[in-house]
């Protein structure tokens, strides 16, 4: 009996270190009563810390470790805590060396347990120079041998971290800045120019390389190298040839998906190209359009219905050729080069009437990138908003008189304009600013005192009449005489 008082005892006294487990009854404790809520972590730490207060036994590292060290130290092993109740047995006790020894920092951990952080790839070097390659290309044409040559353009090629271990200025240098994109510009002319001179086997091994090196980084571009590798492949001249709109597609597909930030390295980065340079992809894209909507044989290119994103790709990445063309200090051509003179041929409403539609949105219209349109399609456009607008203005009024019952006046669908010829300037600035909410509705003039009705005619007359006023000498409007002007300027 003194034994088992002793060992009695010793389990009272083990269990005063924990805290106390609320169940309503004895079935409880086995799993066959209601079951009540485990109490939460703050009431346990506390009330631990309590007991161990009350016990005298102030643990100097007991409570003052980490959360994540009390965690492993209570609830770790193989049953937690609610299943030793739901079993009906006693939790065990906490020992110091048990928290100590859950304490594990990730320093501590076997490296293979480790996950490493993503970094930027280690370029290969290469060594070879604009002087060296073209040696090479020379000693090729004259001997026939291409051998060196198809190796180097096979390797350069074959991925984005070649490509810039080939044409970057230092392989392993970051040069994340708008200014500098980092790429040795006169060895990638150097090497796109002698492209087209070599045999058809290097050119098809060229493009099955940017294959390959579109395929490998279609999840996008994660460094600044990815966006040099874009910036070097948009320049290749072989999209000149409707053999390789495809590879081509796919280029401007991914170019176009990337970032406004990474939009914005690639809009400083050609501004900086040469003009000739600049103009050349600006005419493949165009080209690349054009060839897309009406091209010259139907078997040429795939269904339109299959490959409905080339045309908003490409126009996209034209914009990008755009916006450099636009944020450079002298443009580098001149907008009308951005026209495209095939789109004066398409049903350009439709594109309008989509653009008035979803604005802005996933559905390409022409009309959001208005650089591309010509005079002759904007004016168009402008021409048949405007009638647009004032069959709706005089719609609307109409709508409203009869709502409210009142006699309907065909005078209130035209911009009515009362003038005297003696006061033409005065009276026709008073009419429109009276009538401002009418402005955008069919224009119809008549002059006080006499009769007649406008059928284009009197419009036209007061326009005449109009502009010779404003520009009259009384008016201070006309420009200065050339003798003035000279006068000045000497």
């Amino acid at each position: 009996m003194d034994g088992e008082h002793y060992a009695l005892s010793g389990v009272e006294r083990e269990r005063e270190r924990l805290p106390p487990i609320y169940n309503s009854s004895a079935p409880a404790a086995f799993g066959r009563g209601a079951k009540q809520p485990f109490p939460s972590l703050g009431s346990f730490i506390s009330t631990l810390s309590q007991r161990r207060e009350a016990g005298g036994r102030g643990v100097a590292g007991g409570m003052t470790g980490t959360l994540s060290g009390t965690l492993s130290g209570t609830l770790s092993g193989t049953l937690s805590g609610t299943q030793w109740l739901r079993h009906g047995r006693e939790l065990p006790p906490i020992c110091s060396d048990v928290r100590q020894k859950h304490r594990l920092s990730i320093d501590t951990l076997p490296p293979e347990v480790k996950a490493p952080f993503p970094s930027d790839p280690i370029l290969p070097p290469r060594t070879k120079t604009t002087k060296e390659f073209q040696e090479d290309m020379e000693r090729a044409v004259q001997s026939g041998d291409w051998r060196e040559v198809r190796e180097f353009y096979l390797t350069t090629f074959d991925s984005f971290i070649e490509i810039n271990a080939a044409f970057k200025r230092e392989a392993n240098g970051s040069f994340n800045t708008i200014d500098d994109s980092g790429v040795n510009a006169k060895f990638v002319n150097a090497v796109y120019d002698a492209l087209l001179s070599t045999p058809q086997d290097i050119q098809k091994s060229v493009l099955k390389g940017i294959i390959n090196s579109l395929l490998r980084e279609w999840k996008g571009p994660r460094t600044k190298d990815d966006l040099r590798a874009y910036f070097i492949l948009v320049q290749n001249p072989q999209y000149s040839s409707t053999s390789t709109y495809v590879i081509y597609a796919h280029l401007l597909r991914q170019i176009a998906a990337l970032s406004e930030a990474d939009h914005h390295f690639l809009v400083h980065w050609l501004k900086k190209l040469s003009a000739r340079r600049f103009r050349q992809p600006v005419e493949r894209l165009l080209q690349f359009i054009s060839t897309r909507l009406f091209p010259a044989e139907p078997d040429e290119l795939p269904p339109l219905a299959k490959c409905s994103w080339w045309i908003p790709s490409a126009t996209k990445v034209l914009g990008l050729f755009n916006a450099a063309n636009s944020v450079s200090s002298a443009p580098i051509m001149p907008f009308t080069d951005f026209y495209n003179i095939t789109l004066e041929h398409i049903d350009f409403m439709e594109e309008y009437r989509t653009w008035q539609n979803y604005g802005n949105s996933n559905r390409f219209s022409f009309c959001q990138f208005p650089f591309i349109l010509s005079t002759v399609v904007k004016k168009a456009i402008i021409q048949k908003d405007s009638e647009q607008q004032m069959i709706s203005q005089a719609r609307q009024s109409l709508v409203s008189k009869v709502s409210r019952r009142q006699r309907v006046d065909m005078n209130l669908l035209f911009l009515n304009i009362k003038v005297r010829r003696a006061q033409l300037l005065s009276d026709s600035l008073d009419e429109l600013t009276r009538k401002r909410c009418d402005l955008k509705k069919k224009l119809r003039v008549t002059f006080v005192g006499e009769a007649g009705l406008d059928m284009g005619g009197l419009t036209k007359e007061w326009f005449l009449l109009l502009v010779r006023q404003i520009f009259h000498t009384d008016y201070v409007l006309r420009r200065p005489p050339l003798v003035i002007s000279t006068r000045v300027s000497l």
